[in-house]
């Protein structure tokens, strides 16, 4: 009876990932509410100020105040919105927002004695043969909450923050996919494991500095954040899309947005900058247990950095103008795509 218990809660927590995805999850939570108290911390250290610092050390509390206030603030729907379209809007975000990540290797996989057998352990949710695709398509769905919480608000501002943000989307999603292309041209592989390995010795960052470039600012566009927030300008749109919403309909919106920041974060790390490796690594001969630790600690610090590098360009850079964002999109960046993939397929065929 204690193996047949023992096989059924290994299969359970190890096998069927809940014990994963629970982590994976909770961590991305916690970091969306670290992220929150960040924001203005940087913020205020860029502008010569403090940022909060009333409630806990240096203000690290003021997470958990803002939360409070949200659950406990008075839920508002106004009367001119349509009903079903305006309470579907935050969900349509928040989902795709938690669930993008499942596919993002965070760690190498390691194989354990278990019962007489060997049991590989992987530090995924989910090892997908087509990982690449499934995020670029679940992230694509965020755009769809924008839209339908713009459209359900039944408010001009709002809507027109709502077909701001798709026409934005879909302008950068294709730069964007012209990069992972390239990447993939490489890797010969649309699985990301696959593509973390490939960058032994040399990281893609090296190898596609172009197509990096165009990533990485595909990925601001992406997420709405400054230069690219558009879609929620307070200064034409009063709020934009999330106008007519308050409460915790109006935090999930931000929880969608910071959980995406940490999804392209991610991401960037393991197309470009070799994932979980680390350089000192390769050449060490350390216990496999403290290598994973080590190769999670150094996606993990990677992941920060770019974090950061959202919150900075944030508050140094001023917003564009609509033409300037569209021009970029279409006029700039599309035809780069197409000239990193021209080169990067001669230099596979030539060299």
């Amino acid at each position: 009876m204690g193996d047949l218990l023992t096989d059924w809660l290994f299969y359970i927590f190890i096998e069927a990932s809940l014990l994963k995805i629970l982590i994976v999850i909770g961590i991305l939570l916690m970091l969306v509410m670290m992220l929150t108290w960040a924001e203005r911390r940087v913020s205020g250290w860029i502008q010569n100020r403090l940022g909060p610092n009333r409630v806990g050390w240096m203000g690290m509390l003021q997470p958990f105040a803002d939360g409070i206030k949200h659950f406990t603030k008075e839920d508002i729907i106004p009367g001119h919105v349509d009903r079903m379209l305006y309470l579907m809007a935050p969900a349509i975000a928040l989902v795709p927002a938690l669930i993008t990540f499942a596919v993002i290797p965070f760690g190498d996989q390691i194989t354990i004695p278990f019962n007489d057998t060997l049991v590989t352990i992987k530090f995924q949710i989910a090892d997908l043969n087509i990982g690449v695709l499934y995020i670029v398509s679940v992230a694509s769905l965020g755009v769809y909450s924008m839209f339908v919480g713009g459209f359900g608000s039944n408010n001009k501002y709002s809507m027109l923050g709502g077909l701001r943000a798709s026409a934005q989307m879909i302008s950068y999603e294709i730069p964007m996919g012209l990069a992972i292309v390239a990447v993939i041209l490489i890797s010969g592989s649309l699985r990301l494991n696959d593509i973390v390995v490939d960058q032994v010795g040399m990281w893609n960052i090296v190898r596609q500095p172009l197509g990096f470039l165009i990533f990485l600012v595909a990925s601001f566009a992406e997420t709405n954040r400054l230069p690219f927030d558009l879609p929620e300008a307070e200064q034409e749109l009063v709020g934009g899309y999330h106008t007519e919403y308050s409460s915790m309909k109006f935090s999930t919106f931000f929880i969608a947005e910071y959980s995406n920041m940490i999804t392209a974060s991610a991401l960037i790390v393991t197309l470009y900058l070799g994932g979980w490796q680390a350089p000192f690594l390769e050449r060490a001969d350390i216990p496999i247990l403290l290598e994973q630790i080590l190769q999670i600690i150094a996606f993990s610090l990677k992941t920060l950095f770019f974090l950061f590098l959202f919150l900075w360009v944030r508050w140094t850079l001023p917003r564009f103008r609509y033409d300037q964002l569209m021009n970029l999109g279409w006029k700039k960046m599309l035809p780069l795509g197409l000239l990193n993939i021209l080169l990067t397929a001669a230099f596979i065929v030539y060299v």
